[in-house]
């Protein structure tokens, strides 16, 4: 599914809280942010941040995956799961929360094994940062996806580090990027792998002048 096709973010997650009977002011509250940001992302008047969209999904127990599958436009539809991203880290949650849910796993089987170019699904945050999903196998917990981070871009447009289960690997192809991985900092260029625990708090940064592309795993527990 293209870009142009993959339905609006907003009208999804306002299903989903609706579905969960939780108010706008509900939903803000749990996720600490602003009502009125809750009815600008619901509204496509904002995309929200890398950290906002996983507190979002944490908080409904939904996958990045459901808000960003096809769908006909019914609301059977999206149900977890129908996430970046065209991705699955609904476990991903700011520092601070302390619930933990799984997600749920992928069910719907993908078009086809191959997934041309022109055929990814993509979703651009505001914090600068790229997400393209490059395949997807039902019934596994595991996120495939290109990640380019702009010059400036971060995980979080807060500065707030992420933790999640499983486990992440990453290998960047061109660019740099700075890893936060607990108190360390760790400066990566291209060939450069990572791989880590993902509970462990981190985020990535680009303080480059160019773009910076790789391939990331997320690999969740089930």
């Amino acid at each position: 599914m293209s870009q142009a096709t993959v339905p609006p973010l907003g009208s999804r997650i306002r299903i989903e809280r609706q579905r969960r009977g939780l108010s706008v002011r509900g939903l803000a509250r749990d996720i600490g942010v602003s009502p009125s940001l809750i009815s600008q992302i619901e509204t496509d008047k904002s995309q929200p941040s890398v950290s906002t969209l996983y507190a979002i999904t944490t908080a409904l127990d939904i996958t990045i995956e459901s808000l960003f599958g096809e769908s006909d436009g019914s609301a059977t539809e999206l149900s977890p799961t129908q996430d970046g991203a065209a991705v699955q880290e609904s476990a991903l949650r700011p520092m601070g929360r302390t619930q933990e849910i799984l997600p749920a796993p992928v069910d719907r089987l993908p078009r086809s094994p191959v997934v041309r170019p022109d055929d990814r699904e993509s979703l651009t945050l505001d914090s600068g940062v790229i997400w393209e999903r490059l395949g997807q196998v039902p019934n596994t917990y595991t996120d495939f996806l290109l990640i380019t981070y702009q010059p400036g871009g971060t995980s979080s447009s807060s500065g707030e580090l992420m933790r999640h289960s499983g486990t992440e690997y990453g290998y960047l192809l061109k660019g740099s990027l700075v890893l936060t991985l607990g108190f360390d900092e760790y400066r990566l260029g291209p060939g450069d792998a990572v791989s880590f625990e993902s509970t462990t708090p981190h985020g990535y940064r680009n303080d480059g002048l160019k773009p910076a592309v790789g391939v990331w795993w997320v690999l969740e527990r089930t």
